[in-house]
């Protein structure tokens, strides 16, 4: 039978002539030398091209990758080798290797050497460790020398191939060959080594059109491969697949079995004659090139051949060798201290079983574990698990176990033939009810993939159809029960529940459609968005590898994320499940390289989560008791993705999360006695003040106004704190917040919180301190006069450093007292307002006082002090001489101020603030509150005047601003005309 291998094109680019190819071993590239002269790498995934290297003006015959180095190495028909690193692009070495056109370049495996073979019949070997010295010379050929490659059996051995029709075996050692092999009739192109070691081959192509096989130990030809029409270029053992591969100038690419050197497949592209080959053993790629460009393909998939049984013994194929191993107790106890940690690849010890006598392309365990089915090339073989000793085989295209009975399998014959063993024996065959049956799925039911886009289940024992659901499916996962399957289709997968009991009573009471099999017997419980690649049902909860490199698992439809695996540079998966064991609560995964690890999936867990999902609480708090602590933080978590957060809440443990769901659930009480219980070394730490802030944010929702300050006090929040204070009128803490802000840098919240205080001293003083000069100097001017000359003078002397006339520049009272009208003024006003402040300082201003204290903001202190004055009567002279008269510049002598007036009772209206306070006279109460009105009448009358005063000279000065545009804009429309007619003159002149 032939090998089915599913061929896929993953690149096909157009280019120059391609004469080399060559792929990486890790990255998805393909390395291609043209004949223009340039060196490309292509990803093969995305079809991108990665770099291109402008090597040489004439053709480069070969190029190939120095993975170790993360170097590329290329021969032209300059006769020179160029080195570069593929990552920086540098050109590492330039040399002239040979005097003729270089035909190949082959990299030692291990050593750091390569060999170059030429049209000048010599065979080099360089040391890029010795400055790429060329450490020594091979000469024995009478032609050219078409290609060398190292024996991977013996890396100190190497063929070549020449147009002198021979193949020469040679050793590092020494300068001549060791035997030669001649059986072409024409010159050899290209030769290979079989990649094991269990084969002394060495594989040859020649223009004779033909393709050898030789035993270079009894030096015959083993077998000669016909078929192509033009000279063979490219010859290759495939190194993952038994395959050989060749490449002509006839333009095909033929396949041939390695084993039985059947002819499989012909691969024509249409892009002229074929001329190079390259696989690599980690992937199933063949990179191909031809006359117009390069093409990579996939040849079957690259998964890995890998089974696991229920306790953890592991079966996998390389090529047709079996290997066995245990992964029991290898990831080590969960509270074991030298267990490895989740995701560290597992130090397995494989032991050979021998070799198989077909291809593996699928192993799979049957449902005890007690046997393995190995299948390919169209044949099964059943073998003890143990010894690998034959127990049945045969031919088909598919082969899948039953998960119940021990020797119970189902076999594809054909399109529309199944048969069903049990116990190994053939019980009966079926014609699947659908066009075409193009795959099998084993499990509690048989499924049979139909060609219209659906599976058909039947059943073991009766061979009795009993459901068609009309999905496309890639694989069918059954639970350990048996009661629950997953269909996994391409971009999503469906979860049905099956029942058994209803199928086994229909199927004996013979109430089985032809058309619908048996009603009832699935229903659909959820679907899963997503692409699942691999999976594996632990109870009712399914684990699974999706596409994109995630471990999930699903519990009722809701998808929880494990881990983030790694992914090829496509972002693709590169594991797959290969089982859970329950005793070790891990869940083990395998990589395309066979490397095995695990992660750590507590049964437990997973059987709490699925109680709650059921709505089971009374199980769910029965199984938390066996769930250790450490995994509760990941319960609550779970429960809080189910809206069950007062749940999640109880049995959490980790401190943040119970801190969030404390003010999720409104608890403030408790997310502040967490708080409070904060270690020592964590509550300056910006986690914690974060957590201070949100809290403080919780309780101010709640109008709890005392945790409110208590949170803001602990996080430092001084612009909550400010904003609180003056909300709730709070007069201590804002002084205290004041003095808080000041000594922690916070220079604007002190700076506002003084002057809500009324403190402007400290105000002034925050401003110097801070060398804030000139905003100090303008705040002195309006609140505190009496400071200017002060402040003026600090104001110069730091200015001067910078200008000195700038410094001179500036005016103060003492200097420029006519710059500074109505100083005096000011500072009765700032004694008045001092004085009204410690008066009130004690007590302060009750807010019910505020309709009526608000009207007092408006005054103007200045004008009304002054309207006071003019209104004084003068004092009585005294009875001695009259005095000397005083000079006409001196201001008038401030009145004499009433005596204070007494505290207002509750009848009464509150004190003006802002209020004159005269010397006291003898006047009764009437006459006093006369006064008061009437000094608020003349102060509301000055106000006004001020304001008529401010509006005139606004509106003078909008006046000069309009009559200063439109001058501007006539001198500009008498420039426009006079460049105009300069212009006219200027064109008159020129005609």
């Amino acid at each position: 039978m032939p090998i089915r291998l599913d061929i896929k094109k993953k690149l096909s680019v157009s280019s120059e002539r391609v004469k080399s190819v060559d792929i990486h071993p890790t990255e998805t590239w393909a390395l291609a030398a043209l004949y223009s002269g340039n060196v490309t790498i292509w990803d093969y995934e995305s079809g991108s091209n990665v770099k291109t290297f402008e090597v040489s003006e004439l053709p480069v015959r070969c190029a190939k990758f120095i993975t170790r180095k993360q170097w590329i190495v290329c021969a032209s028909d300059d006769m020179r080798i160029r080195v570069y690193n593929y990552n920086t692009m540098e050109k590492i070495k330039e040399f002239e290797g040979h005097s003729d056109y270089i035909r190949y370049v082959e990299v030692h495996p291990s050593l750091p050497y390569f060999l170059t073979s030429s049209d000048d019949m010599t065979i080099k070997l360089w040391d890029w460790d010795r400055n790429f010295d060329c450490t020594q010379f091979f000469e024995g050929h009478s032609h050219y020398v078409m290609m060398v490659r190292f024996n991977p059996k013996d890396t100190n051995t190497f063929a070549s191939a020449s147009l002198d029709r021979s193949i020469k075996v040679w050793g590092l050692g020494s300068p001549v060959p060791h035997y030669t092999l001649e059986g072409h009739e024409r010159g050899v192109n290209c030769i290979d080594y079989y990649p094991s070691g269990d084969k002394p081959y060495i594989l040859s192509g020649a223009d004779d059109r033909t393709v050898k096989i030789w035993d270079y130990q009894t030096k015959s030809i083993v077998h000669s491969l016909d078929g192509h029409s033009h000279n063979v270029c490219s010859v290759m053992f495939h190194p993952k697949l038994p395959l050989i591969c060749s490449a002509s100038e006839d333009g095909t690419v033929r396949l041939w079995q390695s084993t039985t050197y059947r002819a499989e497949t012909t691969l024509n592209y249409g892009m002229e004659r074929a001329w190079a080959l390259a696989a690599t053993r980690e992937t199933t790629k063949l990179a191909i090139g031809f006359d117009e460009g390069c093409v990579v393909i996939e040849l079957g998939s690259d998964d890995p051949v890998v089974s696991m049984d229920g306790t953890g013994k592991v079966v996998w194929a390389k090529n047709n060798e079996i290997q066995t191993t245990t992964v029991k107790g290898l990831a080590g106890a969960i509270d074991d201290e030298d267990a490895l940690p989740d995701g560290e690849r597992l130090p397995v010890i494989p032991r050979d079983l021998g070799a198989c006598e077909l291809y593996p392309q699928s192993i799979k365990h049957n449902c005890n574990g007690r046997f393995i089915a190995v299948c390919g090339d169209g044949e099964y073989i059943i073998y003890t698990a143990q010894a690998l000793r034959n127990k049945a085989f045969g031919q088909a295209i598919d082969f899948v176990w039953s998960a119940t009975g021990t020797g119970d399998y189902a076999i594809r014959e054909s399109t529309n033939r199944v048969k069903f063993f049990k116990n190994f024996k053939e019980t009966r065959a079926i014609k699947p009810a659908t066009a075409s049956a193009e795959g099998l799925f084993g499990g509690h039911l048989l499924g049979v993939k139909g060609g219209d886009s659906a599976v058909l289940f039947y059943d073991w024992d009766s061979g009795e159809f009993v459901r068609k659901i009309d999905v496309a499916p890639k694989e069918i996962y059954w639970s350990d029960a048996g009661n629950m399957v997953l269909i996994a289709c391409a971009d999503s997968a469906y979860v049905l529940s099956y029942n058994a009991a209803t199928t086994a009573s229909a199927i004996a009471m013979g109430q089985v459609s032809p058309e619908d099999g048996v009603d009832g017997s699935f229903d659909l419980l959820y679907e899963i968005s997503d692409n699942i690649t691999s999976g594996e049902w632990v109870g009712d909860c399914f684990l699974y590898c999706n596409s994109s490199g995630r471990l999930n698992y699903s519990v009722g439809g809701k998808i929880q994320t494990l881990v983030h695996l790694d992914t090829s540079s496509s972002g693709a998966t590169t594991h797959r499940i290969l089982g859970y064991l329950a005793k070790e609560d891990r869940v083990y995964l395998v990589d395309k390289s066979l490397n095995i690890v695990s992660y750590k999936v507590m049964l437990a867990v997973l059987q709490y989560q699925t109680a709650v999902m059921r709505g089971d609480f009374d199980a769910a708090n029965e199984l938390l008791a066996a769930i250790p602590e450490a995994e509760y933080t990941t319960i609550a978590r779970f429960l809080e993705s189910q809206g069950f957060k007062e749940e999640a809440l109880e049995v959490t443990t980790d401190d943040d999360h119970k801190f969030d769901l404390s003010l999720e659930l409104g608890k403030i009480a408790i997310a502040h006695g967490l708080m409070e219980n904060t270690p020592p070394d964590e509550k300056n730490s910006i986690d914690t003040m974060a957590k201070w802030k949100k809290l403080s944010d919780a309780a101010l929702k709640i109008s709890d106004f005392e945790l409110t300050e208590a949170c803001s006090l602990a996080s430092d929040d001084f612009p909550g704190l400010l904003l609180l204070y003056s909300a709730v009128g709070n007069f201590d803490g804002m002084e205290a917040l004041a003095a808080a802000a000041q000594k922690k840098g916070k220079t604007n919240v002190a700076f506002i919180a003084y002057l809500l205080t009324g403190n402007v001293e400290a105000c002034a003083d925050l401003l110097i301190d801070t060398n804030r000069l000139p905003e100090a100097a303008f705040f002195a001017r309006t609140y505190l006069p009496s400071r200017v000359e002060e402040i003026v003078s600090l104001w110069k002397a730091d200015l001067s450093k910078v200008s000195e006339t700038a410094a001179n520049a500036l005016a103060d009272p003492k200097s420029c007292p006519d710059l500074f009208p109505d100083l005096d003024v000011a500072l009765q006003v700032e004694r008045m307002f001092l004085a009204q402040r410690e008066a009130t300082k004690a007590t302060g201003i009750s807010a019910s006082d505020y309709p009526t204290a608000k009207d007092d903001l408006e005054l103007d202190l200045i004008a009304l002090v002054k309207s006071q004055a003019v209104a004084a009567p003068p004092p009585p002279a005294p009875p001695a001489p009259p005095a000397p008269p005083a000079p006409p510049a001196a201001p008038p002598a401030p009145p004499a101020a009433p005596p204070a007036p007494p505290a207002p009772t509750s009848d009464e209206p509150p004190e003006n603030p802002f209020a004159v306070v005269d010397d006291p006279v003898d006047n009764d109460d009437a006459a006093k509150a006369a006064e008061k009105a009437e000094a608020e009448r003349r102060a509301r009358e000055a106000a006004a005047a001020a304001e008529r005063r401010r509006a005139e000279a606004e509106a003078k000065r909008l006046a000069d601003e309009a009559a200063r545009i439109a001058a501007e804009e006539a001198a500009a429309a008498e420039a426009a005309r006079i460049a105009a007619e300069a212009a006219a003159a200027a064109e008159a002149a020129r005609i």
